[in-house]
């Protein structure tokens, strides 16, 4: 029986998507220079990525939780507290300037909350920790294996590529706190593999920052410790 070769399913193009050739990183590129110009778009990509390269979802942290409720609590738990350590603390001790300028227009404005409550949890707490936890970590990892210090070098590596996100609408100070977040939960995603508790922090952790500036007590909090 003549064997028709053209017939047979062709598996090079998702191994060129999970490799590191010019397609693997021309993809690499793309999604990152995506996160630029519209956030969820890069996440959609990394999706897309996923489907295409046939790389398992757990590969990304996509892991099926057993208890939801206890996820959701530690989500919620977590991003409150993070959001006030720093805020009461670590970015005092930082001498950083309490007021965050570019959202300052929240403060008593109830008008522009849908729109930066969707910005937050949809961008940032599904979409950054998607691209910048799920999928750089793989990258690193498929690149380098996973070994403890991959993980400490992804950890470096994802968070610096985080904290440069923040500098274009927030400045210096966006990037101090985004190295102190992307820190934690990088590590955090490296220590568990697992990202929806992560998703619900960050995006928990967003929320709270909305509430303090448009309640106006960023400048309160800032100094409850330190006069």
């Amino acid at each position: 029986m003549h064997n028709d070769e053209s017939k047979l399913p062709d598996n090079r193009f998702p191994e060129k998507l999970r490799g590191f050739g010019p397609v693997g990183i021309a993809a690499m590129v793309v999604i990152l220079a995506a996160n630029l110009i519209f956030v969820p778009l890069s996440a959609i990509l990394v999706m897309a990525w996923v489907g295409l390269s046939r790389t398992p979802w757990r590969d990304i942290g996509f892991v099926h939780g057993k208890n939801w409720v206890g996820i959701v609590a530690a989500g919620i738990t977590f991003g409150i507290a993070f959001k006030l350590l720093l805020k009461i603390v670590v970015m005092q001790l930082l001498g950083t300037d309490p007021i965050n300028h570019t959202y300052h227009y929240l403060v008593g404005n109830p008008a522009g909350l849908p729109a930066i409550l969707a910005a937050v949890i949809v961008g940032g707490g599904f979409c950054e920790e998607t691209v910048f936890r799920g999928y750089m970590f793989e990258r690193v990892g498929k690149l380098m294996g996973n070994g403890t210090v991959v993980k400490i070098i992804s950890v470096m590596l994802t968070t610096a590529l985080f904290a440069a996100a923040h500098f274009r609408d927030q400045g210096l100070p966006g990037v101090e706190q985004a190295l102190i977040t992307g820190g934690v939960f990088g590590t955090i995603f490296a220590v568990t593999g697992r990202i929806w508790m992560l998703m619900i922090a960050h995006a928990t952790f967003d929320i709270a920052a909305i509430a303090i500036i448009y309640w106006n007590l960023e400048g309160e909090l800032a100094h409850l410790i330190f006069k």
